[in-house]
C-alpha cells in the first residue's frame, strides 16, 4: 500500500482548520515540502507543544509526504520565539542535509499558507491555485504527525486543543475526536455556566462563534476559546448584518488602511477591501475593480481587527461578496495579479499589537501539556469534519465498537475522509450529521 493510500485509510486531514483531506494532497508531484508550524492565530498553543514533545513524529511525516511528491527537500516554518521548538526539531533532523527549520517573525497572519510559500520560495501562489502550482506542499505540523501514525496503521482518533480565555488554568489537551467542548473546559477550570460566556472555536481571528458548550471536537479544531459574551471582540464578531451594512455607509471614509494592511494585497493578488466598503455603501458594483482579487482572500481579519479604526467589518463584507460571486456563478481565474509590494517585509503587523487592539493580550499565556485521556465516557463524532462530501456510517445503532474501527467510510467518487470510532463503546445513535458513540 503506497503512502497516499495509508493516509487516507487512516482518515487524516488538515488539521490547521481547513480539513483538506491530505491523502489527495499528497498524490501529487512537488518540489518542495513546507511543514506549518507557525501557529498563526494569537493565545493557540497545539503545534508548539507538538513540535516541543514529538519533533521526530513530525519529521517522520514530512519525509513521508517528500517521498509521496517526489520533493528534494522539506522546510519546518517556526516563529523564532519558539526556541524550544527549533532546539528540538533541530536535534530530530540530525544530519539530514534535505531537511532544515526555517524560523519566521512573529507577525500575524505568518501560518497563513501564501505567507510559508512566499517566505521561503519567493513564489507567489496565483488566486484560484494552490501551491502545488508553484511546486510546492504545505501541511500543517499537527497533520504531518498524523501521517507518521498513518504509516504504522493507526487511524486519527485524537485531537490536541489548546482551552484558554476567561480559564483558570489554560490547557493544550489531547481528547477523543466528537468529545464536548464543556469536558475541555472544565479541563481548564473554566465558567461553571454558559450563562453570560460565547465560545470561539479556533482562534480569535478566524474562530467562529459557538454558544453550544456540546459542540464536539472535529478533526480541525485547534483551539477553545472563552469569553465574556460583552468582550468587545465578541460583540464585533456578533455585529448585526444590517447594522454593519449602516456602518460601512456612514463611517467609512475610504482611508485604504484596510487594504494597505492586507497581507494579500501585499503579495500582488489585489485583494482591496476598502473597495468592497465603496461598494457597499455607494451600491455601485462598477466600483469593486479586480473581481478576481476578492477570491483571493484569506478571511484572516486583519483588516477589521487591526487594520480598521472605526471598527469596521471589511472582512465580514469580503465574505459575504465572495459568496454572491460564487453564488451567481463567477469564478476565479488562476493568476497573479500584480507584483509583490516593495513593502511586504516591512509591513507585518506585530501578533502582540495584533492581540492588544482585540483585547485579549492578557490571555497570551503558556498553556499545561496534558497528554492522557480525561476520561470522556460519551462522544458525537460528525460525519463531516473536512472539505467535501460528508462520510457515509458503515455502522448501525446498537454496535459494539472498538478505538480505531472504521465508523464511516468516503461515497464511492467523492472528495471526503474516512472515519474512526474515537472510543471503545456501543453506537448509541446515528444521524444525517453525526455517530454517538458510548462507552460501556
Amino acid at each position: 500500500m503506497g503512502i497516499a493510500d495509508q493516509i487516507r485509510e487512516a482518515g487524516v486531514v488538515g488539521a490547521g482548520g481547513a480539513g483538506f483531506p491530505t491523502h489527495v494532497k499528497v498524490s501529487g508531484n512537488a518540489d518542495i515540502v513546507l511543514a506549518n508550524g507557525a501557529e498563526c492565530e494569537p493565545l493557540l498553543r497545539t503545534d508548539r507543544h507538538i513540535m516541543e514533545q514529538y519533533p521526530e513524529r513530525i519529521i517522520l511525516g514530512v519525509n513521508a509526504v517528500m517521498e509521496s511528491v517526489g520533493a528534494s527537500c522539506g522546510v519546518i516554518c517556526v516563529k523564532k520565539k519558539n526556541s524550544k521548538a527549533i532546539e528540538a526539531l533541530e536535534r530530530a533532523i540530525g544530519t539530514l542535509s534535505n531537511l532544515r527549520v526555517y524560523p519566521m517573525d512573529n507577525y500575524y497572519p505568518a501560518g497563513d499558507e501564501q505567507q510559508i510559500v512566499y517566505e521561503v520560495t519567493g513564489k507567489v501562489v496565483p488566486t484560484g491555485g494552490i501551491p502545488l502550482d508553484v511546486g510546492a506542499v504545505v501541511a500543517n505540523v499537527s497533520t504531518l504527525m498524523n501521517v507518521a501514525d498513518a504509516l504504522e496503521g493507526k487511524p486519527l482518533t485524537e485531537k490536541y486543543v489548546t482551552v484558554s480565555g476567561k480559564v483558570k488554568h489554560p490547557i493544550t489537551v489531547k481528547v477523543p475526536i466528537g468529545t464536548p467542548v464543556s469536558a475541555l473546559i472544565n479541563a481548564a477550570d473554566g465558567p461553571d455556566t454558559m450563562s453570560g460566556y460565547t465560545l470561539i472555536i479556533g482562534g480569535p481571528a478566524t474562530g467562529k462563534i459557538c454558544t453550544d458548550w456540546n459542540e464536539p471536537v472535529q478533526k480541525t479544531t485547534g483551539g477553545v476559546l472563552v469569553f465574556k459574551s460583552d468582550h468587545p471582540l465578541i460583540k464585533q464578531k456578533t455585529k448585526d448584518d444590517s447594522l454593519e451594512y449602516k456602518l460601512a455607509k456612514s463611517v467609512c471614509c475610504q482611508c485604504n488602511m484596510c487594504t494597505q494592511l492586507c497581507p494579500r494585497h501585499k503579495l500582488g493578488l489585489r485583494v482591496e477591501p476598502h473597495k468592497i466598503m465603496r461598494t457597499v455603501f455607494t451600491g455601485n458594483a462598477d466600483l469593486l475593480g479586480d473581481t478576481n482579487g476578492i477570491f483571493s482572500c484569506c478571511d484572516c481579519g486583519l483588516c477589521s481587527y487591526y487594520a480598521c479604526n472605526f471598527g469596521l467589518n471589511p472582512s465580514r463584507m469580503m465574505t459575504q461578496m465572495k459568496s454572491g460571486l460564487v453564488n451567481s456563478g463567477v469564478k476565479p481565474v488562476k493568476r497573479v495579479g500584480g507584483s509583490v509590494s516593495s513593502s511586504q517585509d516591512i509591513i507585518k503587523v506585530p501578533a502582540k499589537r495584533l492581540m492588544a487592539r482585540m483585547g485579549i493580550l492578557k490571555y497570551d499565556t503558556d498553556t499545561t501539556f496534558i497528554d492522557n485521556d480525561l476520561g470522556v465516557r460519551e462522544v458525537c463524532v460528525p460525519l463531516r469534519m473536512h472539505i467535501g462530501v460528508p462520510s457515509v456510517p458503515v455502522v448501525k445503532q446498537g454496535d459494539k465498537v472498538k478505538k480505531g474501527q472504521l465508523i464511516a467510510d468516503i461515497p464511492a467518487k467523492g472528495l471526503g475522509a474516512k472515519i474512526h470510532a474515537s472510543i471503545d463503546g456501543q453506537v448509541k445513535k446515528i444521524t444525517d450529521n453525526a455517530i454517538t458513540i458510548k462507552a460501556q
